[in-house]
């Protein structure tokens, strides 16, 4: 089969430079450079190109329709995007256009924000930690409680995200967030306590990979800043399986599926959780597009499980194939 690895690594292919400009780098090319292998090795026909102005013609010559005018191929998304607002959405509103299959979440579920994805959770009954939004940071905090977190209502990596203590911190991160991000800060209280990562791998009623632990030691604040996603030390104090009693795991595992559904989810994505002193879990994040680089948490639940890189890449491309067609890829 034809499969197509879309990502975003030359960001000059637009029209015009303009808007905000992704702050993240992506998957690394050895990443993605390991995603084709194991596709090949899965017995597909790839190409590798990047999702921007000139993805449409790209895919128009790698996988034309068949003689019933039917898709040929599908796409390997692995695109964050270039700019502008919602930049996940904007290579599978491409492929929606064109009618090209592909594997994740539809425009739909890349593009909730953590404002609407955290009132959705809330509409389906997943706990979540109090929150509001602010852009001054001086709007009343009502009846939220500090410690607070702090974090822009569209980016993802942890960019931007800040503990604070007192109301000046907490103006100071708001203002912070509005200048450097130019969108609106999400601010929630802490829950200190443990933190769990569930990767979810199908539709409907997903399979739920092995839990996965975060293992902060004695490292204050315990929280996966930026900083801390990128210093290789920390990114391997991991435990999978996490070391949770059945019951809670049980929980871990119910609220995760009923977040990947409220939210739109496709294929796979990770949820990221705490359980606080009290044992009570809480939705922190939705990842509609975790990165699958061997040292992340969703690789690690995937190798736990039994896959190998390959095969867990291999595994994502039949779960979209199936949605689309009903069947595998061959």
């Amino acid at each position: 089969m034809r499969v197509a690895v879309v990502w975003n690594h030359d960001r000059t292919g637009v029209i015009n430079q303009f808007g905000q400009p992704n702050p993240e780098d992506g998957p690394s090319r050895t990443t993605i450079q390991n995603i084709v292998a194991a596709l090949q090795d899965g017995g597909h026909e790839t190409l590798l190109c990047e999702g921007d102005k000139r993805l449409i013609a790209t895919l128009e010559w790698f996988m034309p329709p068949d003689r019933h005018n039917h898709p040929s191929g599908i796409v390997f998304n692995m695109a964050y995007g270039i700019q502008g607002e919602c930049r996940v959405t904007h290579v599978p509103a491409m492929l929606e256009m064109a009618g090209v299959p592909y594997t994740g979440s539809s425009p739909l579920g890349h593009g909730l924000d953590k404002i609407i994805a955290k009132s959705l959770l809330r509409d389906a009954g997943v706990p979540t930690p109090n929150f509001l939004v602010m852009r001054s940071g001086t709007e009343s905090t009502g009846h939220l409680r500090f410690p607070m977190v702090v974090k822009p209502c569209h980016e993802s990596m942890s960019l931007g995200l800040q503990l604070v203590h007192e109301p000046a911190q907490l103006s100071r991160a708001v203002e912070g967030i509005v200048t450097q991000y130019g969108q609106d800060a999400l601010v929630e209280e802490y829950i200190e306590g443990r933190e769990v990562y569930v990767a979810l791998l199908g539709n409907g009623d997903p399979e739920v990979l092995p839990l996965v632990e975060q293992e902060f030691g004695d490292r204050e604040p315990r929280l996966m800043t930026w900083e801390a996603k990128n210093m290789a030390a920390t990114t391997q104090q991991r435990i999978c399986p996490a070391q949770i009693g059945s019951s809670l795991a049980a929980a871990l595992r119910q609220i995760s599926v009923a977040s990947f559904n409220a939210c739109q989810c496709r294929d796979f994505a990770r949820i990221d959780l705490r359980i606080d002193r009290s044992g009570r879990p809480f939705v922190l994040e939705i990842n509609s597009m975790p990165a699958l680089d061997p040292n992340t948490a969703y690789a690690l639940a995937a190798w736990t499980a039994g896959h190998s890189f390959s095969s867990m890449v291999n595994r994502i491309l039949n779960v979209a194939q199936t949605r689309y067609f009903g069947m595998a890829a061959p």
